[in-house]
């Protein structure tokens, strides 16, 4: 299957890595790559690392040096050549420790990606991640310029007058990149449904708004309308008639909260299946909103995937700054959909030193337990580590276990819970999980 993790034993660990002034980097052969944990340097265990996935690529961190073990001494220390350097980990993996560096007082803030710990060794890259989602829906090799810009055009020809399709094909495709709008253009699996300009929580990590205060820039701009119930059933219903394991999903990066709109979701929702009852629809969504919830299960929604950066209420709220409604609420929503046989996941923000912490561990199990949670989709965080554990106030993240042995515990204790990335199509979900993986793969 395409896509697989290259998965080398290294004899020893790889080289910690720095960059120059000009953003070229290197390695320095006196210092073993190290990995972080919460706010502490630690040893990376030489069988988590494997090769940077294709996708995958390297960041210079500003106003950072780089923590590296001493080759002779076995000692931390700091290397003094250079500017840290960090790797973005692509979809479909889960990476397991932190870029480590020491960070200067006037250290700019660093933009919204992931930053894992990278290193060097036999003339390649490595990071300490597994493949978690075999998948391929998002694999970087995946996608051919030439069939993305003849896709964008065909679908301006078809939906002229379409203001949904013209955002998803002029911001979100052509340019954002945004993988799901790219996989639309190519009339596959999940397709976008953007309908929120507002939002009811004001998160640290807001991708689509950032306040003007903030010194960080939101990678892309949120959506400007609201769109209609024609414009949303024109492009979907063929989607779901034609592509392969088909998936609609509303709640985008590229607008608020979708449970907003929730009435013109469920009218949505109920025209779509009037001429179709093919494929899945699922609402990515903060959870906020319980009775809207239940109100487009009734209406005809398949699955739910409420993000969140933990299973703990006091990391939740000051990091989501949630504009009335509570923790509780998107419990209270998993809760709903499980009892209407939907599909739920939570689509976990994993940091590495708190995702991992003994306490998270055991709000995860109770949240597992109390909404019969089917799937975690195990998520890089896309933050500035030390920005962001300064905006929640957290000081000392506690007893940690280490990413891979949780997803280990888990996994062990709760057999059918599944792990991944990507929202499920509705194959999936009703047949053999594991079997459809390669039936998905080949549709490529």
């Amino acid at each position: 299957m395409q896509g697989t993790t290259q998965k080398i034993m290294l004899s020893e660990s790889p080289f910690l890595l720095y960059a120059d002034a000009q953003g070229q980097i290197f390695e320095d052969t006196t210092l073993f790559a190290t990995g972080r944990s919460g706010w502490d340097a630690v040893p990376v265990p030489t069988e988590d690392w494997i090769e940077l996935p294709q996708g995958g690529s390297l960041y210079t961190l500003p106003g950072r040096k780089g923590i590296g073990i001493d080759v002779l001494s076995g000692e931390m220390r700091l290397c003094e050549k250079g500017d840290a350097v960090a790797a973005f980990v692509p979809p479909a993996y889960s990476g397991f420790y932190l870029s480590a560096y020491e960070t200067a007082d006037n250290a700019p803030v660093l933009p919204l990606f992931c930053y894992s710990a990278v290193g060097w060794q036999q003339e390649k890259f490595y990071i300490p991640a597994t493949r978690i989602e075999e998948d391929i829906r998002q694999d970087s090799e995946g996608y051919k310029n030439e069939k993305i810009i003849s896709g964008t055009k065909n679908l301006l020809q078809q939906y002229p007058h379409n203001r949904l399709v013209n955002h998803l094909v002029h911001n979100c495709a052509n340019t954002y990149q945004c993988p799901a709008a790219r996989n639309f253009a190519l009339g596959r699996w999940e397709c976008p449904i953007p309908v929120s300009p507002a939002c009811n929580a004001n998160c640290v990590g807001c991708i689509s708004l950032q306040p003007d205060e903030e010194t960080i820039v939101s990678p892309q701009d949120r959506l400007a309308f609201k769109p209609t119930v024609e414009e949303i059933v024109e492009y979907t219903v063929p989607h779901l008639m034609t592509a392969p394991y088909p998936i609609v999903s509303f709640g985008q990066g590229c607008e608020g909260e979708p449970l907003l709109m929730w009435e013109t979701m469920r009218d949505a929702i109920i025209e779509i299946r009037k001429h179709t009852p093919k494929g899945s629809i699922n609402i990515n969504t903060n959870g906020s909103m319980p009775e809207a919830v239940k109100a487009l299960c009734e209406a005809g929604l398949d699955s739910i995937r409420v993000s969140t950066n933990a299973a703990r209420k006091e990391i939740y709220t000051p990091y989501y700054r949630p504009n009335n409604y509570e923790f509780e609420d998107i419990v209270e929503s998993l809760k709903i959909v499980n009892q209407y046989n939907g599909w739920t996941s939570i689509n976990y923000f994993v940091f590495p030193g708190m995702t991992d912490s003994i306490a998270e561990y055991e709000a995860l199990r109770k949240l597992i337990k109390e909404t019969g949670l089917k799937m975690i989709q195990w998520r890089s965080f896309n933050i500035d580590p030390d920005w962001y554990l300064g905006k929640i106030g957290v000081t000392d993240t506690g007893e940690c276990m280490g990413v891979k042995k949780l997803q280990q515990l888990i996994k062990e204790e709760f057999p059918q819970i599944k792990y991944g990335y990507f929202n499920p199509p509705i194959e999936r979900i009703r047949g053999s999980f594991e079997k459809d993986f390669a039936h998905h793969g080949q549709s490529a």
